[in-house]
């Protein structure tokens, strides 16, 4: 082999291992896309998220809240009420989920809409034995109508931002594995 074959060879062999490189340096910092598998493939993701609105709704004791006073969590808000056979389904993966990622920046708004609030709220929680589940009421309904919710029960993902990420719109095992793998994704973010 003649010493310019040779300089080619090992001038391309360089090139390759620059570019291989590059290429690796430049992985982490492309975006990854959600993992949205089994039922969570039918999760409307927002591209781009889009700001929450501005909602007012109360804990079961009379506090008002918004979303901004959980700011710098993940939020899954759950719309539901007592009178949604399909949100009743749904409630005791949602306590699970609570439990299960509880202390990772992570908050459940299990918000109800039923008219009559906590007089219709609490007797409903007891009876069943959610004792875990961090409900709260806006019997206006004026919060799911802010979010343009139609269906019971519709779960959205807000970011740490107070932005939209998603929603489902319909029951879901949200204590799940792709659940899970979803909600998990945005808390590493």
């Amino acid at each position: 082999m003649n010493k310019v074959a040779w300089f080619f060879g090992f001038l391309l062999a360089a090139l390759g291992v620059v570019a291989v490189w590059g290429a690796v340096a430049l992985l982490p910092s492309m975006p990854a896309r959600p993992p949205l598998f089994g039922d969570m493939r039918t999760f409307d993701l927002r591209q781009p998220p889009s700001p929450a609105p501005d909602i007012i709704f109360s804990d079961l004791t009379g506090n008002s809240l918004g979303l901004e006073d959980f700011r710098g969590q993940v939020l899954l808000v759950n719309f539901w009420a007592t009178w949604c056979a399909p949100c009743l389904r749904e409630l005791p993966s949602l306590e699970r989920l609570q439990a299960m990622l509880s202390g990772e920046d992570f908050r459940l708004l299990a918000l109800s809409i039923d008219r009559e609030g906590g007089d219709k709220v609490m007797p409903f929680l007891a009876e069943n034995g959610f004792d875990a589940l961090p409900v709260y009421l806006d019997p206006t309904g004026a919060s799911a109508a802010a979010f343009d919710v139609f269906g019971m029960p519709t779960t959205l993902l807000i970011d740490r931002q107070g932005r939209e990420i998603g929603r489902y719109t319909g029951p879901a095992e949200w204590d799940e594995s792709d659940p899970v793998a979803l909600i998990r994704f945005f808390l590493e973010r």
